[in-house]
């Protein structure tokens, strides 16, 4: 899970998610694709791993009924700010290996590669025992992954491994100046995990670094994709589809997402 060096750091993540972390190409069209295809007859949606409500707030902005889980308070005191007024959408504190909301759902999805925060095999049949408890018959799970870049990662075991490079830009919406933002990665293949340290500085007007905020070691597992398909046969779900991005195109060496399509093989007919 998720460490940051303070308190402040772990709210200015949750303030400035939205700022930084942009939609995926075709992202939110799939999901709404999906809500009319799975949940004709029950319009209900969970979103384990919410965050901010990037991709709940527009479902439900479409009519559907949605829960939003998430681990960190932060995250969904900004959801909840986001979506005051809207009475389809509930937001639930929980952890996505044992949480228990007492209904279930016609679509369950774990966008933006959360998954990969489950770091064992342990932590990974866990979750997805708590997903399927969750589905009606005949619901559907849609797991988001990184598609693993072996280059890149090879990269990590060598000159890139732990040195800081330059990522994303943006404006802070609290104050409105620029925010620099610096990542290392590194990468452990004994455990399959990249590690991330991230440090951001908010620039005045004259150039100067007026705050900073970092992260400590962030690990996030590297799912492969026979990896994946074992852990939902282990848990009992039957792949319908694996995606190579959200226009539904076949998964390739190239691709950069992996978006799986699962239902619980008890229920299907």
């Amino acid at each position: 899970m998720s460490k940051f060096a303070t308190e402040r750091a772990r709210e200015f993540y949750a303030q400035t998610y939205d700022a930084s972390v942009a939609d995926w190409p075709g992202e939110i069209d799939f999901y709404r694709e999906l809500v009319a295809e799975a949940n004709s007859h029950r319009r209900t949606v969970l979103e384990v791993a919410c965050g901010t409500g990037r991709v709940a707030i527009r479902l439900a902005q479409d009519g559907v009924e949605v829960v939003g889980l998430d681990l960190s308070s932060a995250m969904l005191d900004v959801a909840r700010e986001k979506s005051v007024g809207m009475s389809n959408i509930r937001w639930v504190q929980g952890d996505m290996r044992s949480f228990e909301l007492g209904e279930t759902f016609g679509l369950v999805i774990i966008p933006g590669h959360a998954f990969q925060n489950m770091l064992t095999a342990a932590d990974q049949i866990a979750c997805l025992e708590s997903l399927k408890r969750h589905l009606t018959p005949r619901g559907v799970l849609v797991v988001h992954l990184d598609h693993q870049n072996v280059s890149w990662l090879g990269d990590l075991m060598r000159d890139r491994g732990g040195v800081f490079e330059t990522a994303e830009q943006f404006l802070y919406p609290k104050t409105g100046r620029q925010i620099r933002t610096s990542r290392a990665w590194s990468y452990e293949p004994s455990t399959q995990t990249a590690i991330a340290q991230t440090v951001w500085e908010e620039i005045g007007t004259d150039g100067q670094v007026v705050e900073r905020w970092e992260t400590g070691p962030i690990r996030l597992h590297c799912v492969f994709r026979f990896e994946i398909e074992h852990l939902l046969a282990r848990v009992g779900f039957a792949v319908e589809a694996v995606y190579g991005d959200f226009f539904r195109q076949e998964l390739q060496d190239k691709s950069s997402e992996m978006i799986w399509v699962a239902r619980s093989r008890q229920t299907d007919v």
